[in-house]
């Protein structure tokens, strides 16, 4: 429902209700079109029935909110979730509202999204940091439009980065035996329990000795540090290990009478930071491990140690404990056996057993 309604000094007033029943109104000089282009009283009210009509209204007041004050909105509604992902959605949130904080979300331009993520990649950023930003940025501005603040989002494959895909780094045996002895002897166990049953390193440092059944040689997380839920569901799959693996790791609860499996100089459970300054110590005296080897590295070596065995993704998937064997696959590929020469050896067989049956027909018969 709209009009236009001469007022006493001479200004049309154009007014509507939005579908919600709230009203709008305007005033112009002009009714109609006229040669100067100046957008008019009718012209306006075109505008906004034209916008309904495409589902791309939006209220002119919650128009006027600046990304910064977007994102804050934003940020509590996140807050359901989990407190550690909470904690990188404000680090990434913070180098959003530094480039576009004090401009309308309306404002923003693919091109200057694009132009943003030039900038943080010139800044050093790495490309996985890069690709995490624009993520959010785009979850940032797709629940703008959702909440009817915007018609569309800036932020689409068009303007993404690419994702930097990793190769991850395989260590040696003979360097993940080496990382073990330089470790302190309270946290030897994070070597054992990265490298042959993929612990990450916050499951590591919250790993308790009421989580691993050392008489059937079964690990089952239960928490990460310093007592959040594990990062998916899938995380809690337990994770059987050898009767050898098991007998090893019992040995630092029997020596410390420590509630967790890995524990500090007093016998204490310590916090992944204080585990990754050692670790970081213990790599600089292993010849060959890049500088950048982390903890998280040992997946991987365990991972390479499953698909050399001959184990399937799925399996490999379970055990590492990925929520889709998409991951599993993006990740590790390229260490399953080259399938090339299987195949090429699977028709091989049948063309020659064809051969060998035409040599052996009689002759009479050919």
């Amino acid at each position: 429902m709209s009009s236009i309604k001469k007022r006493p000094n001479g200004m049309y007033r154009a007014r509507y209700r939005d579908d919600a029943g709230k009203e709008h109104s305007r005033h112009f000089k002009y009714r109609d079109k006229t040669q100067t282009g100046e957008l008019t009283a009718q012209g306006w009210l075109d505008s906004v029935t034209s916008a309904m009509v495409t589902n791309t209204y939006v209220d002119p007041k919650t128009a006027k909110m600046t990304v910064g004050e977007w994102c804050g909105v934003w940020l509590k509604g996140y807050e359901v979730n989990r407190a550690s992902t909470v904690r990188q959605a404000r680090t990434h949130v913070k180098h959003i509202v530094a480039a576009f904080g004090t401009r309308t979300l309306a404002s923003v331009r693919p091109s200057e999204v694009k132009a943003w993520i030039v900038k943080l990649k010139a800044s050093g950023l790495a490309d996985s940091t890069v690709y995490a930003l624009h993520a959010r940025l785009s979850h940032v501005f797709s629940d703008a439009v959702h909440d009817g603040l915007i018609p569309r989002s800036p932020v689409s494959r068009r303007t993404s980065p690419r994702a930097g895909k990793q190769r991850p780094y395989v260590a040696t045996t003979a360097q993940v035996w080496a990382l073990h002895d330089a470790m302190p002897e309270g946290m030897k166990p994070v070597i054992l329990l990265g490298a042959f049953a993929g612990l990450r390193v916050a499951e590591i440092a919250a790993l308790r000795v009421s989580d691993v059944d050392f008489m059937r040689g079964i690990i089952t997380p239960a928490i990460q540090y310093p007592a959040e839920p594990l990062k998916t569901e899938m995380s809690k799959t337990p994770i059987p290990i050898p009767a050898d693996l098991a007998l090893e790791l019992n040995r630092v609860p029997a020596n410390w009478g420590s509630p967790t499996l890995v524990v500090g100089a007093f016998g204490r459970p310590i916090a992944p930071y204080t585990i990754e300054t050692a670790f970081r110590v213990a790599r600089e005296t292993i010849e060959g491990l890049p500088e950048g080897f982390r903890i998280h590295d040992l997946r991987h070596y365990f991972a390479s140690l499953l698909i050399a065995s001959g184990l399937d993704v799925k399996v490999v998937q379970n055990r590492l404990r990925h929520a889709s064997a998409k991951t599993t696959l993006d990740t590790y590929s390229h260490m399953w056996p080259d399938k090339d020469e299987s195949a090429r050896a699977a028709i091989g067989n049948i063309m020659a057993a064809r051969a060998d049956s035409l040599r052996t027909v009689p002759a009479s018969s050919q």
